[in-house]
């Protein structure tokens, strides 16, 4: 496939939106079923890693953006 820039720039914003919404679904839901004191401890380590592919997706996007 022959992206252009904009193009290719489009995709990883959406993608990083889209992986951040997963990754808020999923924490919420794995935090709602299970609840118990390590759940509240550990929370925000956590919901980082749920979010790590959203943030690295989204720094793709400011380096693409910023070309």
């Amino acid at each position: 496939m022959n992206f252009k820039k904009k193009d290719y720039s489009n995709v990883l914003l959406v993608a990083s939106i889209s992986a951040s919404l997963v990754g808020i679904i999923a924490f919420v839901y794995l935090f709602v079923l299970d609840f118990n004191i390590y759940w509240f401890i550990f929370w925000p380590m956590i919901f980082a890693l749920y979010q790590s592919p959203a943030v690295y997706l989204f720094w793709l996007w400011k380096k693409q953006k910023r070309k």
